[in-house]
């Protein structure tokens, strides 16, 4: 089994999901008492958001990179970035490790593709949602992408970071979210791609009527799948 490196804290609450996540697969898939071997490198959210805040995004990639380096340096034999967000300073990152980063985005496409589908919805925080980073991978890979616009936009972007983040989850959010997602469907969107790690605290395949895209689990069974292959 090869150890999968999760550089995370942005936040800890998805974080924390990616931990179970890959654990129960490793159990389910090799039985007994089999769990994964994974080095965790968990960073303070609140100076990365800060980065964030003031658009520094040289200096936030300077700081995962520095992480990434550490988990190679442990033994991590793959990088998982537990955030979309910082997926836009992903390149930094890929620049400064030499082992492989398993970008999220590459997941989503591939599950979006395994089902047939070529226009979906995105949400995520407001970087995600309004720049390129994640919106034009996607578009390489033959996938259309729709995304929320006005208060429907801000709706998405304020409770991640208001609420998810610090993990409260509130049932009027998740009837929030579920009217910007059937809005987006009558737009034309096939399925949606929860494309912030903590939106899957707040909602799921049984809350809305197209297929979901969670990119938390995609990712996390994508670097179990590395792990056991």
């Amino acid at each position: 089994m090869r150890t999968i490196g999760l550089l995370g804290g942005m936040s800890w609450e998805s974080s924390a999901l990616y931990y179970q996540v890959v654990n129960e697969a490793v159990r389910e898939r090799l039985g007994g008492y089999h769990s994964a071997k994974v080095l965790m490198s968990s960073v303070d959210f609140a100076e990365v958001e800060a980065m964030q805040a003031t658009g520094d995004w040289d200096a936030a990639g300077e700081l995962l990179a520095a992480e990434a380096r550490a988990l190679e340096a442990a033994g991590a034999d793959c990088l998982v970035l537990c955030t979309n967000t910082m997926h836009k300073v992903a390149g930094a990152i890929e620049a400064a490790a030499s082992i492989p980063l398993l970008h999220i985005v590459d997941v989503t496409a591939a599950a979006i593709h395994d089902a047939g589908l070529s226009r979906v919805a995105l949400l995520g925080t407001r970087f995600t949602m309004e720049q390129p980073f994640v919106r034009e991978r996607l578009e390489a890979q033959g996938i259309e992408v729709l995304v929320p616009t006005g208060d429907d936009l801000e709706l998405v972007h304020r409770v991640i970071y208001d609420e998810l983040v610090h993990g409260v989850v509130r049932d009027g959010s998740r009837s929030a979210y579920v009217d910007v997602v059937a809005r987006l469907a009558t737009a034309g969107a096939e399925g949606v791609i929860l494309g912030c790690t903590e939106i899957e605290l707040l909602i799921g395949a049984d809350d809305v009527e197209v297929p979901v895209f969670a990119t938390t689990r995609l990712h996390a069974l994508a670097a179990v799948d590395f792990a056991l292959g």
